[in-house]
């Protein structure tokens, strides 16, 4: 096979990672429906939000985080796009670079140089401490998903209690909204 031929077939098999808004309608079983088009199908669920957007038209925002190959992640939008409660998909990720937020509640536990060393490490990401005792602290910290993993992994290595995140919360840049 050809060095093109290769590229072709190396392109097609990558594995690329997709930010997703569904805009559905906002009444019981919804949630269920879409969770299971993920689980009947064997598509990986990376993060999940949910929420309410727009309360007089009943409307919610599932912003959904998957990875698949090029094929798959059409698989996906075209499968979501079916739903009957499903008013649109929109994959922020071919949208351009999109604004992904995750909030992360982390407790390190830690005394001494432990923990002068986890407040350093808070400081230094901008974490907000939102509870202390003499034995533990509760961190806060918004950030991107890249950002939230090298705070765990640090604080792995000091003294990881928990960790409890939000899922990512996703818009698009720009004037125009979904």
């Amino acid at each position: 096979m050809t060095d093109a031929g290769n590229a072709a077939i190396g392109n097609a098999e990558r594995i690329e990672r997709h930010t997703l808004a569904v805009l559905v309608v906002n009444e019981p079983g919804v949630l269920a429906r879409v969770i299971g088009l993920f689980a009947g199908r064997g598509y990986n669920i990376e993060s999940l939000t949910v929420s309410e957007t727009e309360h007089e038209k009943h409307v919610s925002r599932i912003t959904v985080v998957t990875s698949g190959t090029a094929t798959v992640l059409e698989q996906i939008k075209a499968h979501l796009d079916r739903l009957v409660p499903v008013h649109r998909v929109i994959d922020l990720t071919l949208m351009g670079s999109a604004i992904e937020r995750e909030l992360a509640l982390v407790k390190v536990v830690g005394r001494g140089e432990h923990r002068v060393e986890a407040m350093r490490l808070a400081q230094s990401f901008g974490a907000k401490t939102v509870d202390a005792t003499l034995n533990s602290f509760i961190f806060e910290l918004t950030g991107a998903t890249e950002e939230i993993e090298r705070f765990i992994a640090l604080m792995a290595e000091i003294g990881l209690v928990e960790v409890s995140r939000t899922g990512v919360a996703a818009i698009s840049r720009g004037a125009h909204g979904v």
